[in-house]
């Protein structure tokens, strides 16, 4: 559209899509993307389908705006939601091989082959896992999730960092059952440049795509 009839382009007031001559100009938006800490039992979903399990609704009141990749129900954590699609594919979408971070209590204590079996890539009944970053951490600190972790008291327990740069079902959880070391509790901590850092859990903040 011209300005006042002209060719010039329109020149729009920042994100109001109206010109400075009063004509209406056709703007893009920046997409939106929050950043949530999904709570332990929270449905990675907005409608309840029937469940008496809290879902998004719960805490997210903002429209138009959905899950960018999932988060299991009895995983916590971070979770992206955006309204934007091409953004939501970027993040989510194995082919961009968008780094994930999880910090995971597993039973045990994993050795040195136990960790260099997760970062060459383990073999799981849909096929052999992606080479990923793995290390062994002292206890984080984090919220006390609820419930809490069953803890048997005769074997030890211990914490690893995670990242892989895919997404299959569960993947986490089978990557250290496979290596002999059931996961006990998951928390998604970054994906990409996006961090939890600073939200506690329940809440969400709106972060730049």
């Amino acid at each position: 559209m011209g300005c006042e009839g002209s060719q010039a382009p329109c020149q729009a007031r920042g994100d109001e899509g109206v010109c400075v001559c009063g004509a209406l100009a056709y703007a893009h938006p920046m997409p939106r993307l929050i950043l949530f800490n999904k709570p332990y039992g929270v449905l990675c979903q907005f409608s309840k389908d029937g469940s008496d399990k809290p879902t998004l609704a719960n805490f997210i009141k903002v429209p138009n705006v959905y899950p960018a990749g999932r988060l299991d129900t009895d995983s916590e954590g971070l979770l992206l939601l955006t309204d934007d699609g091409r953004l939501q594919a970027r993040i989510a979408d194995p082919k961009f091989k968008q780094p994930k971070t999880y910090l995971v209590q597993v039973e045990g204590e994993p050795d040195a082959a136990a960790l260099e079996a997760l970062r060459r890539g383990v073999e799981l009944k849909d096929g052999r896992t992606r080479p990923a970053e793995a290390e062994s951490i002292p206890p984080p600190t984090l919220w006390p999730r609820d419930p809490p972790v069953r803890l048997r008291k005769t074997v030890p327990d211990s914490w690893l960092r995670l990242t892989i740069r895919e997404g299959k079902n569960r993947q986490v959880r089978r990557m250290t059952a496979a290596v002999g070391h059931p996961t006990l509790r998951l928390v998604r901590w970054q994906v990409g440049d996006w961090s939890l850092e600073g939200i506690a859990p329940g809440e969400w903040r709106e972060a730049s795509a």
